[in-house]
């Protein structure tokens, strides 16, 4: 049946102060849970890790009232990822996601509670907190999770057909089955499926701790109740379990506000409070009959306890397993058990390795019926899964002291294995002549229990031999231990394949050293149990292929079997088509670890022998096993680089349509500072946009700068229209004046003209006039510093008081140019610029910087003519053409105020009231 999973807190992405992620692994009305950090980057991230491998079965959510996030995926995972470069995808499988609720409606003031059910198998879930839904609370842009709860079965062995806890395994090896009454079956409480109530977040979140525990208590006398048929006594536990739980939410109300009065400070109302609850919480007690509720069911004496099954067994370890009570336990009646109930609360942090030691108190778990009391305590009282187990199963934990292996042999005087069979004997004959046929009988025994003792009755004898025993003798009793040792690595119980791990590494750290053995001692020892071991690390139990690898690990670290360079040789072996995923997974898996342990050269592991086996791997069928061969080749490369290449395709398109070599040579562009083909096309299209871009705003300023220049021209034909009648007027009076030239008409004069330099083409249309101002025209030039197109005899005064840039700029009291202020104070030192003349005796170009006549005539003839400027540069991309001839009206015309370019520049403002901001090019057409 489902039920609460507990779990701890692996990580976080950031926690403000006071609210860690670890506040979530505590139910109760008071908790605050966890808060991001203030002005956050999203997403924020949390992990956790269960304390057992299971299958979940439903989710839950409490979220804070306004610290809300618009979303939270979930996903899950068998083991942490390992994070080895940034580009690697990580091993979380998704889930999905649930969106909440902006809690707009109830005025940021509730909090809400989201269930979802799942069907997912890991050790490992990942939130994923998205961007906070905004109000006018959450001034800090935070998001926030109250609790979580996570329900679900165990799932030890990865697949519901086979054998799901290691109670049910040992239940497995004895022939026992589960007494479950089946009046049961097809009720809501014998359904597979069904989630008890109590395991809600909602009743730990809103009750008072104290009274859950009691709750609990009492649900679970009220099924044993059912089971027995004494329904009147069930029904008055099921009355007394729903007064509770209204007594349980209004004392964890009065918690809640006596916390908020001792926040405020109001000392006599928390006081108030808590006398408050406890009179409450008395009155309620006696009003229920607590007491004579829980006298109301006999003793159960310890034949009562449904163990029968246990004394079929031959092993004596299972006749030593009924419990015996205290004494004053058996005689006292039930109710000396009411007032613990009362006191009990539960801890403030889920349990850890101070409180594993509780756990050996508990009842047998090969009991059935004690198995569903176990699975009802709530998840913060129940021990983790490594010590739940029988009494005497813990007392033999491999991994415990000297002292205790001692004793080993006494726990089975009780009795002894079956004799060996006549196939076994001749099979470890050479065993039985070193070691003696008892312990060897053991070690063959069908009872895991045998098994194991002969295993830690051989570790004791050969820690006791003498250091003057011959070596002949000491090499055979070696050769035998390892023979019995490579039986027991393939044993499927867990307590005995942990006895052989510890046996294997006593020899080879502490008795061929201590012995003084030679290394041929222990290539034996490796080379018969690592093919061995190597086959464990695909088994279909989780916890064996950690343990298996975790020992191949440690084991190639190993001082006397490192020189020996004999695990990486096998590690490199090519992975069979055939070999199972979990074998190849772990293969990979090893190979990759140990490189990083032992590294390349005298260790075993080679440039070609890595290379070659990684290359090879990246064609398996398994993605992590692909994956993981990704990561070795990168981190090779980071060490040897070019030699690397050797091994591999060359870097082209076609390769590079392999996902896996793209991935590679993308890594090696990282590793080497290089930009990845991804980045390259990112910059390219970066900057395609950005010249189209520039190139719109560019042709939307100049669109401008004509539709002012159209407006400007007709403004300058209608004031000239006067002015010619006027002399038509004055010539009257004289001498009659010769016959007029053909003349343009007034109000097309001044098409396909450029009115600074005065030159006229056919091809000056509005398009072509923006052209010409923008590239060709010697009388204009553009800003090298805002891009506007001004007129070359004002770009000083531009830059000093139009330019966008003008604050960077200041006058040279010299040459009176303007220059950059960072370079003026040289610029003024060193006395290089030619010293300009007054306006009225000389014009300044600020291009070649010399002195030349006055005039407005005079900038055309310096700028235009062939010995004018030598630093125009347009003028090697115009071809010079004769401005047309001025009619004979407008030559008399401007005869009386000036020249025709004078006249025309002072009717029409220079370019500078038309330049518009752009930073657009142009192509040439």
């Amino acid at each position: 049946m489902p039920h609460k999973i507990g779990f701890v807190v692996v990580s976080s992405s950031g926690h403000e102060d006071g609210f860690s992620a670890r506040e979530l692994m505590i139910h109760a009305p008071t908790v605050s849970g966890w808060r991001s950090p203030r002005f956050c980057q999203f997403p924020q991230e949390i992990v956790l890790q269960m304390v057992e491998r299971c299958r979940i079965r439903k989710l839950q959510l409490l979220a804070h009232q306004y610290m809300i996030p618009s979303k939270v995926e979930f996903y899950i995972s068998e083991s942490l990822p390992e994070y080895f470069v940034p580009y690697q995808a990580e091993r979380f499988r998704r889930l999905g996601y649930v969106s909440l609720c902006d809690n707009e409606k109830t005025g940021c003031k509730a909090r809400e509670l989201k269930s979802v059910y799942v069907d997912a198998v890991g050790q490992f879930l990942k939130l994923i907190f998205h961007e906070n839904h905004v109000n006018k609370y959450n001034i800090y842009n935070q998001v926030a999770l109250v609790a979580v709860n996570i329900i679900g079965d165990p799932a030890d062995f990865g697949d519901e057909s086979h054998i799901t806890s290691r109670e049910k395994l040992i239940d497995h090896y004895l022939g026992q089955h589960s007494s479950e009454d089946p009046a049961l079956e097809g009720t809501c409480t014998g359904k597979s499926d069904y989630i008890s109530p109590l395991d809600d977040l909602a009743f730990d979140m809103y009750q008072d701790p104290e009274v859950a525990q009691i709750i609990r208590k009492l649900d679970e006398r009220k099924r044993e109740a059912v089971q027995k048929e004494r329904y009147d006594y069930a029904k008055k536990l099921k009355q007394a379990i729903a007064d509770l739980q209204k007594v349980g939410e209004r004392l964890g109300r009065y918690e809640v506000e006596k916390r908020c009065a001792v926040e405020k400070e109001d000392y006599d109302l928390a006081k108030e409070k808590k006398q408050q609850m406890e009179q409450f919480r008395n009155q309620v007690y006696e009003q229920l009959q607590l007491h004579s509720l829980v006298d109301a069911e006999p003793m159960r004496r310890p034949s009562d306890l449904p163990l029968q099954p246990l004394t079929h067994s031959a092993s004596p370890r299972h006749k030593q397993q009924v419990p015996s009570l205290p004494p004053q336990e058996e005689s006292a009646p039930e109710s000396r058990f009411a007032e613990p109930f009362l006191q009990e609360k539960p801890p403030a942090h889920p349990p850890g390795p101070s409180q594993h030691s509780t756990a050996d108190q508990s009842p047998p778990a090969t009991d059935p019926h004690l198995k569903t009391h176990l699975q009802s305590v709530p998840y913060d009282e129940r021990p983790l899964p490594a010590t739940r187990k029988q009494p005497a199963a813990a007392a033999l934990e491999p991994e415990k002291s000297d002292s205790d292996v001692s004793e080993a042999p006494k726990r089975g005087a009780a009795g002894e294995p079956e004799p060996l069979t006549e196939k076994a004997l001749r099979e470890a004959s050479p065993a039985v002549d070193v070691l003696g046929e008892s312990l060897v009988a053991g070690a063959y025994s069908k009872t895991w229990s045998y098994r194991e003792d002969a295993l830690l009755a051989l570790y004791k004898q050969l820690m006791e031999t003498p250091a003057g025993t011959p070596k002949e003798e000491l090499k055979s009793m070696l050769r035998a231990s390892i023979f019995l040792v490579r039986r027991a690595i393939r044993d499927i119980v867990t307590p005995v394949f942990q006895a052989s791990l510890k046996l294997l590494k006593m020899i080879i750290t502490q008795y061929i050293p201590k012995h003084k053995l030679s290394k041929l001692e222990t290539a034996h020892c490796v080379e018969r149990t690592i093919p061995v071991l190597l086959t464990r690390t695909g088994d279909s139990s989780a916890r064996l292929r950690v343990i298996a690898s975790n020992f191949i690990q440690e084991m190639a670290l190993f001082k006397e079997v490192r020189s020996l360079q004999i695990i990486p040789s096998y590690l490199v072996q090519p992975l069979k088509a055939n070999c199972s995923t979990h074998l190849a997974m772990s293969q990979m898996s090893l190979l990759a670890r140990l490189l990083k342990d032992l590294g390349t050269g005298t260790t075993g592991f080679t440039i070609d022998n890595v290379m070659k086996f990684s290359v090879s791997a990246l064609e398996h069928r398994v993605y992590e096993v692909r994956e993981t061969a990704v990561r070795v080749i990168l981190d090779m490369y980071k060490q040897h680089r070019a030699f690397i290449l050797e091994y591999l395709p060359p870097d082209d398109s076609t390769t590079r349509k392999n996902v896996l070599y793209k991935t590679i040579f993308e890594g090696f562009a990282k590793i080497d500072g290089r930009p990845t083909d991804a980045e390259i096309r990112a910059q390219k299209k970066a900057a395609t946009e950005e010249a189209e871009k520039r190139k719109k705003d560019e042709i939307k300023a100049l669109q401008g700068q004509l539709a002012a220049l159209k407006d400007i021209q007709a403004e300058a034909q209608g004031k000239e229209g006067p002015s010619m009648e006027v002399e038509s007027q004055d010539t009257q009076g004289g001498k009659a004046a010769p016959p007029p030239a053909p003349e343009i008409p007034d109000n097309h004069y001044l098409d396909n003209l450029c009115i600074f330099c005065g030159e006229r083409s056919e091809s000056f249309t509005e398009e072509g006039l923006d052209l010409h101002y923008w590239k060709h025209c010697l009388m204009l030039t553009r800003c090298t510093h805002c891009k506007q197109v001004v007129e070359i005899s004002s770009l000083t005064e531009h830059l000093l008081t139009e330019c966008d840039k003008k604050d960077g700029f200041g006058k040279c009291y010299r040459c009176s140019e303007a220059i950059l202020k960072e370079e003026l104070p040289r610029h003024i030192k060193t006395k290089e610029c030619n010293p300009a003349k007054p306006e009225k005796l000389a014009n300044r170009c600020p291009l070649c910087h010399e002195n030349f006549s006055p005039g407005e005539e005079a900038w055309k003839v310096h700028l235009m003519g062939p010995a004018g400027c030598t630093m125009n540069l347009r003028k090697t991309h115009v071809l010079h053409k004769v401005p047309a001839p001025l009619p004979a009206g407008r030559g008399t015309a401007v005869t009386k105020t000036g020249t025709s370019g004078s006249k025309i520049g002072s009717k029409i403002p220079t370019p500078k009231g038309l330049n518009k901001s752009s930073g657009r090019t142009y192509t040439k057409r």
